[in-house]
């Protein structure tokens, strides 16, 4: 049987222990973390994480562990389109996962669902209007995400554009991440 993507929704604030208990049960699973830098009252940056997607985890599973995985604790139910499991594309996953592990303070904003759409990333300049001046010291990285219906922005600094293109090579049928 194929292996997918699948997400899961989680109760409130429990998505790293779902993760861990998944782990624990040797099932693969993802839980991308969110990493915040804030300035705590004693003017010190202080670095935070939190999950990146509200109440999910995401899961790498054949279609009969799909049992197994609503057995865990706390796991509500899988997310689903048109009555079955949603599979989440491993582009996703990647683009994801590359998001997480290079930027901070990522944002997400809602879009449309769209199973037949193709990932994809683009750069727009954030424009600064200063004394009648504009700049483009930061940009926006935004990856779409279709099958999740998201769009993933992190900010960059303008010399940091070069990082805005993703090569992920193909292994079988899935992607590498």
């Amino acid at each position: 049987m194929n292996k997918n993507w699948y997400a899961v929704y989680t109760r409130p604030q429990c998505e790293k222990k779902v993760a861990a208990q998944l782990s624990k049960k040797r099932i693969e699973n993802f839980c991308p973390v969110n990493r915040l830098v804030y300035n705590n009252q004693q003017s010190r940056r202080k670095p935070l994480s939190e999950p990146l997607f509200p109440s999910f985890v995401f899961v790498y599973i054949t279609e009969a562990e799909i049992n197994q995985v609503r057995q865990v604790n706390d796991v509500i139910n899988f997310i689903y389109w048109l009555g079955k499991p949603a599979v989440i594309k491993q582009e996703e996953i990647a683009y994801i996962n590359n998001f997480s592990n290079n930027y901070f303070n990522l944002s997400l904003t809602k879009t449309t669902v769209n199973i037949a759409g193709t990932a994809y990333t683009n750069l727009e300049p954030k424009m600064d209007l200063k004394m009648g001046v504009v700049s483009a010291r930061t940009s926006v990285l935004k990856a779409t995400l279709p099958s999740l219906g998201y769009i993933l922005c992190a900010e960059v600094e303008s010399a940091d554009t070069s990082v805005t293109t993703f090569n992920y090579g193909m292994v079988g049928d899935n992607m590498a991440l």
